[in-house]
């Protein structure tokens, strides 16, 4: 969806901070609305169709803690889960915006900004969000879900032992590097399952810290912790009769292998600040690029847990051992991306073909998928070449730290410092170049102090 198509909803407390975007939208956007009260954002919602929300942080101005802001983005999402939110705060946070990112806003933005970026992110997240849909009714693969294509043997594989365990309510462990597609294949296998018409729920339990861990899967009561103004249930709660995928489950602390160990095994969740069990019916799916078997070697996953969750395991193989299955991914990735930017049918050449083939591909299909985007949005003809082919300099910088045996951590920092510089702070595009999601970004930023 295009800007000028879009209506904007403005909810700030600020009167000046109204006044200065309805001026700097009310020319860019088909409408504008602004409001300082949150607690009109329902009755809004429903009187009017809201594309995208611009919403503030703080609504007390002796409370900065971002919390009022949490609360109404938990709102905006339960009453309308498909409205691109972007959070509004005056403290660059970063814990605060993983926060906000985790629980459902697709962007924030500092106070004071830079209108071009301002305007930059909300083009890009209209535009990702008419993306989406764009790929999701692309060509269908041999899971019979959306976006997983594959003809090498590796994925014949994997294909087989899926058509084997989907329909089945096994736990499953997918393993594979980042950027291999476990994310997909979980939706995938959901998709083939017995539980297809019952939710589908993705945590990044590798994101949330000690604190928030029980909450976010396991609910809480009104008044069990600071926060909690209402009862909320957990998503153990929300995949009730579905699926409950965890990903990043290798980075979870002992204490919170044990936490969910005991859920898994009595299969029954307590909500925070309650002593009344709940009955769960969930089937579990779980992902991690961590070997686990290593980790439980140097006693830093339980065995146990391990056993719980890997009935059966699935590892997506890398992008390098699927040779056959590149020119094939770039040709559907171009295709989609024609369509999404309203270019001709764009055909990769044989310099480009070449150049695809040659290529290790650290970042697997996501920096393909990012890679050829790029190519699509700056080709000038009908025919992508290799000088259209640009790689990520995110995965370039890590494939010269090795070889120089400089620290990883140190060429990594370097690499997102210049292409966030690069992108002049727009935090979206640069996550696009560098071949990750914005949440995984804002970890690396948060890991590094930036």
């Amino acid at each position: 969806m295009i800007l000028k198509k879009a209506n904007v909803l403005i909810v700030d407390d600020d009167p000046d901070v109204l006044t200065a975007v309805k001026l700097l939208l009310k020319t860019e956007a088909q409408e504008v609305i602004t409001e300082k009260n949150p607690e009109n954002i329902n009755w809004l919602l429903q009187r009017n169709q809201v594309d995208l929300v611009l919403l503030d942080m703080n609504y007390n101005s002796a409370i900065n803690t971002g919390n009022e802001g949490i609360y109404w983005l938990r709102k905006v999402k339960e009453w309308k889960p498909n409205v691109c939110v972007i959070m509004i705060t005056a403290y660059g946070d970063i814990d605060l915006a993983v926060r906000s990112l985790k629980e459902g806003a697709n962007d924030f933005i500092v106070k004071p900004w830079h209108n071009e970026k301002l305007l930059d992110t909300i083009k890009d997240l209209l535009d990702k969000k008419e993306g989406v849909k764009t790929v999701k009714s692309a060509t269908k693969s041999a899971t019979g879900s959306t976006d997983i294509l594959g003809e090498s043997e590796a994925m014949e594989d994997v294909f087989h032992k899926v058509n084997k365990i989907a329909p089945t309510d096994a736990n499953i462990l997918i393993l594979g590097e980042n950027g291999t597609g476990k994310d997909l294949m979980a939706k995938a296998i959901h998709e083939r399952s017995m539980r297809a018409n019952k939710p589908f729920i993705k945590v990044d339990v590798g994101a949330l810290t000690d604190t928030l861990f029980e909450s976010e899967l396991f609910g809480h009561k009104k008044g069990a912790f600071t926060d909690a103004r209402e009862d909320r249930p957990g998503r153990f709660e929300d995949a009730q009769g579905g699926t409950l995928f965890l990903d990043e489950i290798g980075n979870i602390s002992l204490q919170q292998q044990a936490k969910l160990l005991t859920v898994l095994q009595n299969r029954e969740v307590t909500r925070l600040g309650t002593n009344k069990p709940i009955d769960i019916d969930i089937r579990l799916i779980c992902a991690t690029n961590v070997p686990l078997q290593e980790l439980a070697n140097e006693n830093k996953f339980r065995k146990d847990l391990i056993y719980r969750i890997n009935t059966v395991e699935i590892t997506m193989p890398p992008l390098r051992r699927r040779n056959n299955d590149i020119v094939l991914l770039a040709k559907h990735f171009a295709k989609v991306y024609s369509s999404k930017y309203a270019k001709p049918a764009l055909d990769l050449d044989s310099s480009a073909i070449n150049k695809l083939r040659t290529y290790n591909f650290p970042g697997n299909v996501r920096e393909l998928q990012y890679s050829i985007e790029r190519a699509v949005i700056m080709a000038d003809g009908h025919l992508l070449t290799s000088d259209d082919l640009i790689f990520s300099s995110l995965e370039t910088a890590v494939e010269t730290i090795e070889l120089e045996n400089v620290p990883l951590s140190t060429m990594e920092k370097s690499a997102i410092l210049r292409v966030i510089d690069k992108h002049n702070g727009n935090i979206t595009r640069a996550a696009k170049e560098l071949g990750l999601t914005r949440t995984a970004l804002y970890r690396r930023l948060s890991k590094y102090d930036i």
